[in-house]
């Protein structure tokens, strides 16, 4: 009868394969959203819910702080996204701005 031999198992030498999604390696950009005394409240409102699809409470909260403090931050995304979403803004005449979203 044939001698079985064990199998060689060699030992792990640390190499990764794991990768990060570019999202993970690429920094956050925000979108601010500043106000102005021109826009209307209500159309602030309509306006979010129309770039970001979001619900009338959630573009109602956002507008809110653009009115009552100023700014709001919007997203944090892409710095192609976030570019798209302060070009929509500035095509229905909202003052937004994009800032490189700062480690803490």
């Amino acid at each position: 009868m044939p001698e079985t031999m064990e199998p060689l198992t060699l030992p792990d030498v640390g190499e990764t394969t794991e990768s990060q999604s570019k999202d993970a390696l690429e920094p956050g950009y925000l979108v601010v959203c500043w106000n102005d005394p021109v826009n209307l409240m209500s159309y602030v409102t309509h306006v979010f819910m129309r770039v970001f699809g979001w619900p009338r409470q959630k573009a109602e909260h956002h507008m809110l702080q653009v009115h009552t403090q100023g700014k709001s931050v919007l997203v944090r995304d892409t710095l192609e996204k976030a570019e798209h979403y302060v070009h929509q803004l500035h095509s229905y005449s909202l003052h937004a701005t994009l800032e490189k979203d700062e480690p803490a």
